[in-house]
């Protein structure tokens, strides 16, 4: 179970890395629904990976994060819907 959550975390910790250095050299949207799964899915990954080694305040930033990524998707969503 250890190596999974490791992986988790690795994984997580490169989608945002991949995440933010796609939109900072602008080849990728920062308001777009790939850049936002992305970001959701790595904080998820991350938040999982702090929490079972006991790191709460980075557990608990990539909750906040995932939170953000979850209200950025809502309101694209919503934004493809009423078009």
């Amino acid at each position: 179970m250890d190596l999974v959550i490791a992986a988790l975390g690795w994984i997580g910790a490169a989608l945002l890395v991949a995440g933010y250095g796609m939109v900072s050299t602008s080849r990728m949207s920062g308001d777009g629904l790939a850049y936002q799964l992305i970001n959701l899915v790595g904080s998820v990954s991350l938040m999982v990976n702090s929490a079972y080694n006991d790191a709460w305040p980075s557990a608990g930033l990539n909750l906040v994060w995932a939170a953000i990524g979850v209200m950025a998707l809502v309101k694209l969503l919503r934004l493809k819907v009423l078009q």
